[in-house]
């Protein structure tokens, strides 16, 4: 094609437009630096106090007890920058236009350039094959025909004329023009799809919130009880060391270990989840996939295989059509997906080409000529004018009405006719007609009964596509959707949020929908509540992606759509999301039952702590012995979830939590509370009478580091320290025991739920017993949690309180006296 070459920018406009920042500079990347996401998350509200807390004891010498109080936020905090930071790092790499060299017109002649170089004002030369990297009209003298799929889901090229805008990010596939460079950079349609795509749009799930929300009660409840305490402990003149030790075991009350807990159980889900076809880049869409209810999802390369399929030849004229379309597709040089999908599925040998108009969508047709004279195949409308005689007027209507695609394969009525006209231009000769061809979208093969798992599941599907609504349609009905009455894009323009949300509530198939009304669908789904994953391939579902809670992008899509997604499907299966939200739904179900071990744990310490110091005691527990919790809480928790069944999502979980938590936590505190107080006043009382043996002195002596008869505080540390030891015994043992509650081996313990029937969590149970039987009776690990060596009393007292709590918790569970106390079961 011969294209005239206008006049383009002089090298002193284009160094002056530069400095004016008129080039066409990639967007910069996300708003948060890697310096703010350390910040925020290593030097949070929470981490801070444990920090200080940390220093505090460290400067005193107690390692153990900073170890303790600091360990746990402090790997929570490294986690949680880990992820944002590879998120960051994904987005900020993100770019839709490629880097490959552009032509452009300067001083006169054609130079080539960086996409990042052109300004403002450039002509850019665009021939086939070329990325549109700026938007801008094309310009006189020239004309190109473009691929606009990855931007607007259309599969057909469209021409652009002079005056016609093309947009960066679309592909140039035939012509040859120039395009003035009116939009560049930030404000071209790729630089705003790419900042839109970079944005953080990172929900946190239903369990995240209401585990966010039960961390920040407990803080409060933390932060009101340990003003009253340290004030107290400021009348009372304890040392500072004493403080330290208090602050820190208040602020170990907060169930920080959740969120280490959840983080845990999302990676070891998505490992689950990738050996099964779903590659997890946001660890919590491993949890929200369990939650959806609404499914949108592109056609083309989704619902699709990208192919064709033939599904009807009409033989008109008498001839063989079904061997001449073999023969045409074959005789094709320039193959595309339907003479593929002909060549394919029907037999016939190739012809000896003399000239071919290969196909474009400006001709609507292609064509070759032969031996056997001149053969055409395209759509029946454009070839209708040269036809001899007329087609059928249904033939074509009811196959178009059913979704398909319709071609019409023709041929010239005089054998020697060319295709050509004088200017060697491409022309239809007079033609007859030889047979119809129908073609549809090839459907994946796991769709059908994947579309029927997910509305067995009571989740509904949602079309969103950028081809023909009746195209869609179609498609939706051979996968086993109801299409209804599909809504044609066009007619969502201008409609308020109001009037959009009565089309979505309605409509399964959307056809002819642009990216940003795909954005809109899926906010107004969000809006009704419902929790929304969208499915696509191309940068025009990038958007949607975004917006919904789930996006998931097909490995075979655009790189920018698999970087913005949550989920990328590896083997290009939508069927993936099955096994994916099953392995959700477990996920949910073990974390909902370790939350249930963790607040009975943390309401147990705070209310002991609350009757201790109301009785005056010695406070009730160091830093190092609620490093104990390892194995009460988060050794059980850990197992738990890992054996945890896929059930629904428990919505009534904060209340379902209160009526096991709040009667656990009064019982096993108030025996513990007792245990205590008995053993604090015996032991007191014992070095009070000096009636104490000399071997037992010299043991509380090494426990407490202080000398009988000289220190005054001494027979207050020994009772202390010993009422703490039956404290940490009788609440351990009974935390054991809670676990069989929550998830009963047999009847004897099926006083909050039915039993199982899985043996495992009493097998946990019994090792955890034993674990524990050696931090009480091996001096190295009994010294490190703070504890005394094992001792008569204190197991005449634990264990004939573990037998009455056994049996007082029991009765409470079963007949739901919680409920009946608070008249719960009597609310609406």
């Amino acid at each position: 094609m011969d294209v005239a070459v206008p006049a383009g920018l002089t090298s002193a406009e284009v160094a002056t437009l530069r400095r004016a920042g008129e080039a066409n500079t990639p967007v910069g990347g996300t708003s948060r630096g890697y310096a703010t996401i350390l910040r925020t998350n290593v030097f949070s509200f929470y981490n801070t106090i444990l920090f200080v807390i940390g220093a505090a004891l460290l400067a005193m010498g107690r390692w153990n007890d900073a170890f303790v109080s600091v360990g746990l936020g402090l790997v929570n905090a490294v986690l949680s920058a880990a992820q944002e930071i590879r998120a960051k790092r994904k987005l900020d790499g993100l770019q839709l236009l490629e880097k490959a060299p552009v032509v452009v017109v300067r001083d006169g002649g054609e130079t080539p350039a960086a996409p990042a170089d052109v300004v403002r004002g450039d002509v850019v030369r665009v021939r086939a094959g070329d990325q549109v990297v700026v938007d801008g009209p094309v310009l006189p003298g020239g004309w190109v025909e473009v691929d606009e799929s990855l931007l607007t889901g259309e599969s057909e090229p469209v021409v652009k004329r002079p005056g016609d805008d093309l947009r960066s990010g679309t592909v140039c596939v035939a012509g040859e023009g120039h395009q003035e460079a009116r939009d560049v950079g930030a404000a071209s349609y790729a630089g705003r799809l790419t900042a839109e795509a970079r944005r953080v749009t990172t929900d946190k799930t239903p369990l995240q919130r209401r585990i966010d929300f039960v961390v920040r009660l407990v803080m409060a409840l933390v932060v009101l009880m340990s003003g009253a305490i340290l004030a107290q402990a400021a009348l009372e003149g304890f040392s500072l060391l004493r403080v330290v030790q208090i602050t820190a075991v208040l602020s170990g009350l907060v169930p920080y270990g959740l969120f280490f807990l959840i983080a845990l159980a999302y990676t070891r889900g998505a490992a689950l989840i990738a050996s099964r076809g779903a590659l997890v880049q946001q660890v919590n869409a491993v949890e929200s996939i369990s939650h959806v209810d609404v499914v949108c999802t592109d056609k083309t390369g989704t619902l699709t295989t990208g192919r064709l399929a033939l599904k009807d030849v009409e033989p008109l004229g008498g001839q063989d059509a079904a061997a001449a379309l073999g023969a045409f597709a074959r005789s094709a040089t320039t193959q595309n997906l339907t003479t593929a999908a002909l060549a394919a599925s029907l037999p016939g040998t190739a012809w000896e080409v003399r000239d071919e108009v290969p196909f474009a969508s400006s001709l609507r047709w292609s064509g070759v000529v032969t031996s056997e004279g001149a053969w055409v195949l395209g759509a029946p409308d454009a070839l209708a004018p040269h036809l001899a005689r007329p087609l059928p007027a249904s033939a074509v209507a009811e196959r178009a009405g059913s979704g398909l695609r319709v071609l019409l394969l023709a041929r010239a009525v005089d054998p020697d006719a060319p295709l050509r006209d004088a200017d060697g231009r491409a022309a239809l000769p007079p033609l007859e007609a030889v047979g119809l061809v129908a073609m549809a979208d090839e459907l994946r093969p796991e769709v059908a009964e994947t579309v029927r798992r997910f509305a067995a599941g009571g989740v509904a599907l949602k079309v969103l596509s950028g081809d023909d609504p009746r195209t869609v349609a179609a498609l939706a009905t051979q996968a086993g959707l109801d299409p209804g009455r599909p809504a044609p894009g066009p007619d969502l323009e201008g409609l308020d949020d109001a009037a959009l949300d009565r089309v979505v509530g309605r409509t399964t198939v959307f056809g002819r929908v642009a990216p940003e009304q795909k954005e809109r669908i899926v906010s107004s789904l969000r809006r009704h509540g419902r929790y929304v994953t969208m499915i696509g391939d191309g940068v025009n579902d990038a958007r949607a992606l975004k917006a919904a809670h789930v996006g998931v992008a097909m490995r075979s899509g655009s790189a920018v759509t698999r970087d913005v997604a949550d989920v990328v499907l590896v083997d290009d299966s939508f069927a993936a999301l099955l096994p994916a939200r099953a392995e959700g739904r477990r996920i949910i179900s073990g974390i909902a039952v370790s939350t249930y071990v963790f607040l009975a744990r943390v309401a147990t310490q705070g209310l002991v702590i609350l009757a201790v110091t109301m009785l005056g005691l010695g406070f009730p527990y160091s830093p190092t012995q609620v490093g104990l919790t390892l194995l009460t809480v988060g050794v059980p928790t850990l197992f738990l979830t890992l054996w945890a069944r896929p059930t629904a999502p428990d919505e009534r979980l904060l209340g379902n939590l209160a009526r096991f938590v709040v009667p656990a936590a009064l019982v096993t505190a108030g025996f513990g509370t007792a245990v205590y107080a008995w053993l604090y006043k015996a032991v007191a009382q014992g070095f009070t009478t000096g009636r104490t043996p000399a071997e037992v002195i010299a043991q509380f002596e090494s426990y407490t580091g202080l000398t009988y008869g000289t220190d005054a505080d001494f027979a207050e540390a020994a009772a202390t320290i010993g009422a703490q030891t039956g404290l940490s015994t009788f609440v351990g043992l009974a935390s054991f025991v809670l676990i069989l509650f929550l998830a009963p081996p047999s009847r004897l313990f099926a006083a909050w739920t039915r039993p199982t029937g899985d043996r495992r969590p009493a097998v946990l149970v019994a090792m955890l017993l034993v674990a524990f039987a050696a931090v009480l009776f091996v001096p190295a690990l009994s010294d490190y949690f703070g504890l005394t060596g094992p001792a008569a009393p204190v197991f005449t007292v634990v264990l004939p309180a573990l037998v009455l709590w056994f049996a007082a918790l029991w009765a409470v569970l079963r007949l739901r006296l919680l409920d009946r106390i608070l008249g719960l079961d009597q609310l609406p």
